[in-house]
């Protein structure tokens, strides 16, 4: 047989590996709405019914990469607050976050490029949505054990995660300075804030006249 047909060989599991790899690259330069099973199968060099056994779809294989994407990042946090002080652990969560944008530039622009319009969560907001909903699980504890009410975790986590995804996305296009110093320039800002943190924060009187 041709050099041609060899790299329809490959296991079953080294093959499900490598189009998870070129879809990931794929959706990060494409985005989801402009990928296509025709390129993703070009690259892996193989027939589109390949794709569709393994993944039943683009949708089914974008699936899959977004969710490992998001269990990466969720992994980086939980261990990044899972010790030290306070702030600390705001300084290793934002440095956890920022790392993972450095060391994963395809994995990062899946989760804040477009999503399908078909999903319920929807575009970039969503998927970042579902990060922040698993990262305040954690925030929860935290907070519960600090005397604070858990169920403002959210509010912080969500608040976190979208500043640190922002400044992320700056940082891919400037690529300085270093990820160590913009993470210290975000946890001393938020730091600020939350080391005189109130246990019930409320707005000013004349806020809530206004």
């Amino acid at each position: 047989m041709g050099s041609d047909q060899k790299p329809s060989r490959l296991k079953a599991s080294a093959r499900r590996a490598q189009l998870i790899e070129i879809g990931r690259a794929v959706f990060a330069e494409r985005g989801y709405e402009a990928a296509s099973v025709e390129e993703i199968a070009e690259r892996a060099r193989i027939s589109k019914p390949i794709v569709y056994e393994h993944f039943g779809g683009k949708e089914g294989l974008y699936a899959v990469i977004v969710d490992r994407e998001m269990e990466a990042v969720v992994a980086r946090m939980t261990e990044a607050i899972s010790h030290g002080t306070p702030r600390e652990r705001l300084e290793r969560a934002a440095l956890a976050f920022l790392t993972y944008v450095k060391q994963n530039p395809d994995g990062f622009a899946v989760l804040t490029r477009d999503a399908p319009v078909e999903t319920a969560s929807g575009g970039m907001s969503g998927l970042l949505n579902d990060v922040a909903d698993r990262v305040s699980k954690i925030f929860a504890a935290e907070f519960k054990k600090a005397g604070y009410e858990a169920k403002a975790a959210p509010i912080y986590a969500h608040a976190l995660v979208g500043m640190v995804t922002f400044v992320g996305q700056w940082w891919t296009e400037t690529r300085r300075p270093s990820v160590e110093e913009v993470s210290g320039h975000i946890a001393a800002l938020a730091w600020m804030g939350l080391r005189h943190l109130p246990k019930q924060p409320m707005l000013t009187a004349s806020t809530r006249k206004a």
